[in-house]
């Protein structure tokens, strides 16, 4: 199995995501030890907006871009080469603000290529990523599972995976990570049984 693990976290050391998806990651390879993992940091190896300069450079013909239009491709291309080989995703999203972190939605842009990822037909859009398996390790300060503030978050990741033809998506929540020591003691507790579930389930 191909694995491709994602953190979004601008926290370093101090991310609850970044933790959880280490561990979730490293009990898979415990469980499996053929799987084979890519890494992307989105913090700290930043795509940048999706921009005119990301379309343009998509749209000129290899010899003819600039150096800088090259660089941009390249991104591109990487980011959508790896999505593409994975087998199974797992990507790290905390709460920033009520939704996810920039530097996802960046990631997104660059995965969602009409064309590769999904196609448009007489009956609407279609999905071409069918055959892959995501985790969403989701974390936040406050309590958002089930409410309107979790919309643009959790909500939002699994339509647009969807979009993409995804349907396996599993999600590992820690929530209430800001509101007392007992709280998110607790909900780190959970997210670690629900790594464990997931992993016996794989």
């Amino acid at each position: 199995m191909k694995l491709l693990h994602i953190d979004s976290s601008i926290l370093g050391d101090h991310s609850a995501s970044r933790s959880l998806t280490h561990a979730l990651v490293s009990a898979w390879q415990a469980a499996e030890p053929g799987i084979t993992v890519t890494y992307r940091d989105l913090a700290h190896s930043a795509l940048g907006h999706f921009s005119a300069a990301s379309l343009q450079a998509a749209g000129t013909p290899a010899e003819q871009r600039s150096a800088e239009q090259q660089q941009e491709a390249g991104l591109n291309s990487a980011a959508l080469e790896e999505f593409l080989a994975a087998d199974t995703l797992v990507i790290g999203a905390p709460m920033y603000n009520f939704t996810i972190p920039t530097q996802l939605k960046a990631w997104l842009d660059r995965v969602a290529v009409a064309g590769v990822t999904f196609r448009y037909t007489e009956n609407g859009p279609e999905g071409l990523c069918g055959n892959k398996k995501v985790v969403i390790v989701a974390t936040a300060g406050g309590q958002h599972a089930g409410e309107a503030s979790g919309a643009a978050h959790v909500d939002y990741l699994k339509l647009m995976l969807g979009f993409l033809g995804i349907t396996d998506i599993q999600v590992i929540r820690a929530e209430g990570l800001a509101m007392g020591d007992e709280l998110r003691d607790q909900a780190l507790a959970d997210a670690q049984a629900q790594i464990k579930q997931q992993v016996a389930a794989a």
